[in-house]
């Protein structure tokens, strides 16, 4: 029987590529963190702890992998303190 394709390490690597290169043109970390996700679930498949598992545990494992990513992203890259622009009047008020 043939592999089925989630079951194939560099179908995962090959998405998690396809979704960085998405990350570039998008604003945001959004696509970057389920890029590292696919990234690290093909990186399980290829060196055989998910090998043999099927499609459900798979798509949990590159779920939750995607959220710490994500999450990981957010806490090192995101917002700085200062980084916000407070407009403290209106630019139609008149001085």
């Amino acid at each position: 029987m043939p592999d089925q394709i989630w079951t194939v390490w560099w179908a995962w690597i090959a998405l998690g590529v396809a979704l960085g290169v998405i990350d570039l043109v998008m604003p945001g970390f959004i696509f970057l963190g389920f890029a590292i996700g696919a990234a690290v679930t093909g990186g399980l498949i290829g060196i055989g702890i998910l090998g043999s598992a099927g499609l459900p545990l798979v798509l949990l494992v590159f779920a939750v992998l995607s959220l710490v990513a994500w999450v990981a992203l957010i806490r090192v890259l995101g917002r700085r303190p200062g980084q916000e622009k407070i407009w403290d009047r209106d630019i139609n008020d008149n001085p």
